[in-house]
């Protein structure tokens, strides 16, 4: 009988790699034959240990795992002159982990992050600021604006950005930073509070190419409206007034953040480089103010259109009436002749033709009066 040992009393006796000892309690069974086991185990080659695999754990938030719990790259990252510029597309708790376990936020502003519907804002604390922007965006794919949305932690030597949806310009900026190290340099140099302002800037400077093709598309409108096209393009005016809707509803929040954090630049910003804050100000106004006088212009497209439309019903209108009031008499007349009762000139052979130029006759007179009143 074979009884194989507790695992608490096996201890290696060899450590020589390749060979299989075997201990048995109360000797071999019948037909073992050592010297076989012994060659077997010789000729099996000299395999490497498996490696143990490292699992990242995420911390589950309030005892329970999130559903977004998966496995991400590491952050990446731009250091130059001790500033660090931590840039994330799309963050996942992940990168939560990674951010909580180097800085210290407050829990609300990763509610904030993390929420799908949250304003333009700007918190501020003793130690950072966390800013909440949006940004217009065009897919190319569905033809539509679509809002874009940029957290931002500034502290004195770190700013972070996590961008829910790929922005392109804010994307080609860290690249240039992160190939082009005498930009790095001199733009890192100056501290948080101006890499700041490079960031939103470059952004809002984004907005002015998106506002040139709405007003090229509402030009290309109104000499559709005038080359008579109108029943065509009242689509076309309901998709840029919609595109300018949804700018505005972009815009307008944020130009009270841009304010505000005009009034906290002072912070994390030279005393001389305080007016490029100003200038994204002066930027967002003049966004405002273009978004204003596109919003008059598709308006008045809109009625214009409406009334090009009205006028061609009423010219459609006016046509059937007139032809209508001509034929009125000739129908009169045909009515009375075809009556069943006696009526002037019945038996005689030339009443026929007397008939029908009479009706003639009051056709092309009614024809010319309409013509002359501008009825036809």
């Amino acid at each position: 009988m074979v009884t194989q040992r507790d695992p608490r009393d096996l201890r290696p006796h060899a450590k020589a790699v390749g060979l299989v000892q075997i201990h048995w309690r109360g000797g071999p069974p019948a037909g073992y034959d050592a010297a076989t086991v012994h060659e077997a185990s010789q000729s099996m080659p000299n395999l490497p240990p498996l490696p143990r695999p490292r699992l990242r754990r995420s911390i589950p938030v309030g005892g329970s795992v999130a559903p977004d719990a998966v496995e991400v790259a590491e952050p990446q990252v731009v250091e130059a002159a001790g500033l660090r510029w931590i840039h994330i597309e799309d963050p996942h708790l992940a990168d939560r982990e990674w951010l909580e376990a180097r800085y210290d936020f407050h829990p609300l502003d990763w509610e904030d992050v993390y929420s799908r519907n949250q304003r333009s804002k700007l918190d501020v604390y003793d130690d950072y600021l966390f800013i909440v922007l949006h940004f217009p965006i065009f897919e190319k794919a569905s033809g539509r604006l679509l809002t874009a949305e940029l957290d931002l932690f500034v502290g004195p030597d770190y700013l972070i950005t996590l961008a829910e949806t790929p922005l392109p310009p804010l994307a080609a900026m860290f690249e240039r930073m992160g190939e082009r190290e005498e930009l790095r340099e001199s733009t890192f140099s100056k501290g948080s509070g101006y890499l700041l302002y490079k960031i939103v800037d470059t952004n809002v400077d984004a907005a002015f190419p998106m506002l040139r093709k709405m007003g090229t598309k509402l030009d290309r409108l109104e000499d559709e409206i005038l080359e008579g096209r109108s029943s065509e393009i009242v689509r076309d005016i309901s998709n840029a007034k919609q595109e300018i809707i949804n700018f505005r509803r972009i815009v307008r929040p944020q130009r009270a953040v841009l304010r505000d954090l005009e009034r906290t630049k002072q912070r994390y910003l030279a005393e001389e480089l305080e007016i490029y804050f100003d200038d994204i100000s002066d930027a967002a106004e003049r966004i405002w103010d273009t978004l204003e006088n596109y919003k008059e212009v598709v308006e008045a497209l809109e009625s214009t259109n409406e009334s090009v439309i009205t006028h061609r019903l009423n010219d459609s209108f006016r046509i059937l009436t007139a032809a209508s009031v001509i034929l009125l008499p000739l129908t009169l007349i045909a009515s009375i002749y075809g009556m069943n009762v006696p009526v002037p000139g019945e038996n005689e052979p030339f009443s026929f033709w007397v008939v029908v130029a009479l009706m003639g006759a009051m056709l092309v007179g009614l024809t010319i009066l309409f013509r002359r009143r501008g009825w036809l």
